[in-house]
């Protein structure tokens, strides 16, 4: 039988955060004693599971592979319904070592994209409070609710793939009946970029396995009793009804070339089918070569749990800030309710008026002027003190998240006024680079004509083969806008404008 192309790039972004979100509601099976005992090695005194124990200078710990190893085989012997040819996992260093590489890019996204068809691969992360690396394992497990299991009947020549949620191939991979060998890696990554949220210290956990599951038109395996289909390099073997070979401690078993989850003969095609979620090529004749910039610069602004306002935001416009975890344990001062003294901790207002929680998080914040009155108030876990005196004060709300075309303009989207006003935090697709209807003109500064994605490419904010995430300030009118040639565009000079503002734009790292 031929078998299909692997799928490469199966989950898409939102899939992955929400995979995360739902991990926190995550309950788990019943009849799970042994899994219990595997989360009591992560209780301190006070009976906390999440608080992980700390971790040597390996990719992983010894006891953290075990945990990972043994969940995933409980777990996988457990589906429903059955599986009749659900192997027994290894853990192998060389996919080890190839996740640690990945897991120190700090990059939350498949990769690297070489071995994309080799491999599958499972990815978790989180900050603030310390959790096992089982969190993330039992969380891709638990995608289970969302999915239905194709029977035979149904797969004519191939099997639907039906995902009632937002995503479901953590699950189909974890329970992959083929993929008989998994490595992990854990690295803490300083500001890592997950979709446009600097995470300051985020905890990431990388899972690769062999062979790569998720293959189009197939189920994750065969239903029937268990280990009554199993391959024959097993002899036989069976373990809590998983495909067992005895004595086995083997690191790097061979591949066995009849392990398809074959399900029914497959007519001849003229071509192979296609991946779910392929991530498109790149144009033939895209070429960022020559002149190449790049700016990390930011608008947003890092500041710590306790920092006031008044400090940060002395004679200057207050804009975007990011809150470190862990603040409702030191808020700082917070004075008032929906508006706050400039006196007030920043996250400390974040997290009173509901914009932030424990994780952390952006915000924005808008000068108000004077208020003659400040009240005070229990919100959201933080007690807020009043103030009858007059004073300079400031409100904070969330930042929204908007996608827009390769030709939006500012001038449409978020054009400058008096007072000044917050923009919506921006994603651009990919592939903006020759799009020759949208305009540039300027360098740092573009007239707000300008397209977005192609400034923020021009000014080397986002890429044109990844797209990605930008904060745009508008700026009133400039006399001048100078043209030059910067990562494969041509942007235009522009004297004396009549009419129009112009804005700049900024990385989000």
């Amino acid at each position: 039988m031929r078998r299909s192309l692997p799928l490469s790039c199966w989950v898409r972004a939102a899939g992955l955060m929400l995979c995360l979100s739902q991990s926190a509601v995550a309950v788990f099976l019943s009849n799970s004693t042994r899994l219990d005992s595997i989360l009591d090695k992560y209780k301190g005194k006070d009976g906390e599971w999440w608080r992980a124990r700390s971790r040597g200078k390996r990719a992983i710990s010894e006891e953290d592979k075990h945990l990972i190893l043994d969940l995933h085989n409980k777990l996988r012997g457990q589906v429903y319904p059955p599986a009749s040819n659900m192997e027994y996992m290894l853990w192998d260093y060389e996919l080890e070592r190839s996740a640690e590489n990945w897991a120190h890019a700090c990059r939350w996204e498949h990769g690297p994209s070489h071995m994309l068809t080799q491999i599958g691969q499972n990815l978790g992360t989180h900050w603030g409070r310390d959790r096992p690396p089982t969190y993330h394992v039992q969380a891709w497990y638990d995608e289970v609710r969302y999915y239905s299991y194709p029977y035979s009947q149904e797969c004519n020549p191939h099997c639907p793939f039906r995902c009632s949620g937002p995503v479901c191939t953590h699950y189909t991979q974890l329970v992959w009946a083929t993929s008989n060998r998994i490595g992990c890696a854990i690295n803490t990554c300083y500001n890592m970029n997950v979709w446009g949220m600097i995470w300051t210290k985020a905890v990431y956990l990388v899972c690769n396995y062999s062979p790569p599951g998720n293959w189009w038109g197939h189920a994750p395996y065969k239903y029937g009793t268990p280990c009554s289909a199993c391959p024959a390099s097993y002899g036989g073997g069976c373990q809590n009804n998983l495909c067992y070979k005895d004595g086995g401690v083997e690191r790097h078993p061979a591949p066995e070339t009849e392990e398809n989850n074959y399900i029914e003969p497959e007519p001849v095609r003229d071509r192979e089918p296609q991946p779910r979620d392929r991530t498109p090529d790149l144009s033939p004749n895209e070429n960022t070569e020559g002149n190449q910039v790049a700016s990390t610069e930011q608008m947003s602004q890092q500041v710590e749990c306790e920092t006031k306002l008044r400090d940060q935001c002395k004679g200057t416009t207050c804009n975007r800030y990011e809150c470190p975890p862990g603040c409702f344990e030191r808020p700082g001062k917070v004075v008032g309710t929906s508006y706050y003294d400039m006196q007030s901790s920043v996250c400390g207002a974040g997290l009173h008026s509901g914009v932030i929680n424990d994780d952390g998080g952006w915000l924005d914040v808008t000068r108000l002027g004077r208020k003659q009155l400040f009240t005070k108030s229990y919100k959201n876990g933080v007690q807020s003190i009043g103030k009858n005196r007059s004073a300079n004060s400031f409100k904070v709300e969330s930042v929204p998240v908007k996608a827009i075309r390769c030709d939006t303009t500012v001038a449409h989207f978020c054009p400058f006024k008096k007072p000044v006003r917050h923009c919506p935090r921006l994603y651009c697709p990919k592939n903006c680079l020759h799009d020759s209807r949208a305009r540039v003109i300027g360098t740092k500064y573009y007239t707000d004509k300008s397209s977005i994605c192609r400034a923020a490419i021009h000014a080397g904010v986002i890429r044109s083969e990844s797209g990605g995430y930008l904060d745009v300030m508008p700026v009133d009118t400039r006399r001048q806008y100078s043209g030059s040639y910067q990562n494969g565009i041509n942007s235009e000079s522009l004297l004396n404008p009549t009419g129009g503002k112009a804005f700049r734009v900024f990385a989000v790292i």
